[in-house]
């Protein structure tokens, strides 16, 4: 058995409630803060993170049973706060109004101003209060690793790339706004990003957390960061797709968001790098478009001109490349039996999703 989302929940639910009486005794602003973010956190998600860090620990030789479990658990459980942090801080700078089928944080802290009839503006209001929600979040992550009840030898290989992993998300954000303000159009630079703002926290770094904990070696920290960063980049590539293909009604975001947000992903760096080959006038149009309010015909051509240059089949292709190489990594390593099985399934599910 895996940890499960009903286990990763268990211990997210008992965090907020330890905390819902010191919550209560700063005032009442930060506890209906506090309060918004256990039902962010609580309502949605597909725990990739905690699971990919709980099977790591597995792989390695974790005894799911074992006195420790409910320590690791709690590892575990820290990087979905972590994440919780990531995406509400990257909805205020996309200005993305929807997040897994409900109002971002930004915009519910935002209505809740108005329904009050506070003074002053409601949206920086909702984007202050959200900044600070998402700060909260991920010192609350911190919170949790240091306080779980793992050995002292445990917490000394895991706080170092606990460390990593908070620098590398936060900058493969920062190279996503570089690129975005500088119209990189370089595949390479889409894929740095999708290196360090998806694929070293979703995959690579729980994986090595979870390795860090049960001791593992050097050879098996390497082949987990292999399948990692492979299966982690197929993810972000996945994503990529639905952000310009998806259904709504599954992905929980407007359809078409990332080409209004003028997201420089690997889709459209491919896109613009065989359309420029093969159909210049369509290239014209993409550059065009890009980053504006793009009308429901304008997304139906736009979608036309980045599947007819072939750049959906390129990702695709590179989808499944990255897949199985990652799988025979993970194959060769020294993780065992068990673990493979269930990280191969992982891997499988992260990178054929539809939502």
């Amino acid at each position: 058995m895996t940890t499960g989302t009903a286990a990763i929940d268990a211990v997210l639910r008992r965090f907020f409630v330890d905390r819902r009486a010191e919550a209560d005794a700063i005032g009442p602003g930060f506890a209906a803060a506090v309060a918004e973010l256990e039902c962010y956190v609580l309502r949605g998600g597909k725990r990739v993170r905690p699971t990919f860090a709980w099977l790591g620990w597995i792989g390695a030789g974790g005894d799911e049973t074992g006195p420790t479990a409910g320590a690791v658990r709690q590892t575990c459980a820290a990087l979905e706060l972590l994440h919780a942090s990531a995406l509400i801080h990257d909805d205020i700078i996309d200005a993305s109004p929807t997040r897994r089928g409900y109002p971002a944080a930004h915009m519910t802290f935002a209505e809740q101003h108005r329904t009050r009839n506070w003074s002053g503006n409601a949206e920086s209001f909702g984007r202050g209060t959200a900044i600070l929600t998402g700060d909260l979040a991920q010192g609350w992550a911190d919170d949790m690793i240091r306080s779980a009840d793992l050995p002292a030898d445990a917490h000394e290989r895991v706080g170092p790339v606990w460390s990593a992993m908070r620098t590398e998300v936060l900058a493969g954000q920062l190279l996503d706004l570089t690129a975005e303000a500088g119209s990189d159009e370089e595949v390479d630079s889409a894929l740095r990003v999708n290196r360090y703002k998806t694929a070293a926290y979703t995959v690579e770094r729980p994986l090595h957390i979870g390795a860090a904990i049960a001791g593992a070696g050097v050879g098996l920290v390497a082949a987990y960061r292999a399948f990692g960063v492979d299966i982690g980049i197929a993810f972000q590539l996945r994503d990529d797709l639905l952000g310009v293909f998806g259904d709504p009604a599954l992905t929980g975001k407007p359809s078409g968001d990332d080409l209004r947000e003028g997201k420089r992903t690997v889709l459209l760096a491919t896109a613009l790098r065989h359309a420029d080959d093969r159909d210049p006038d369509a290239a014209k149009f993409l550059r065009a478009k890009i980053g504006t309010d793009i009308s429901a015909d304008e997304l139906r051509a736009l979608r036309g001109i980045i599947t007819d240059v072939g750049a959906v089949d390129h990702v695709e292709r590179d989808i499944v490349r990255r897949t199985e190489r990652a799988l025979g990594a993970l194959e060769a390593s020294g993780a065992t039996a068990h673990g493979r099985r269930q990280l191969a399934a992982m891997a499988v599910s992260a990178t054929q999703r539809r939502r």
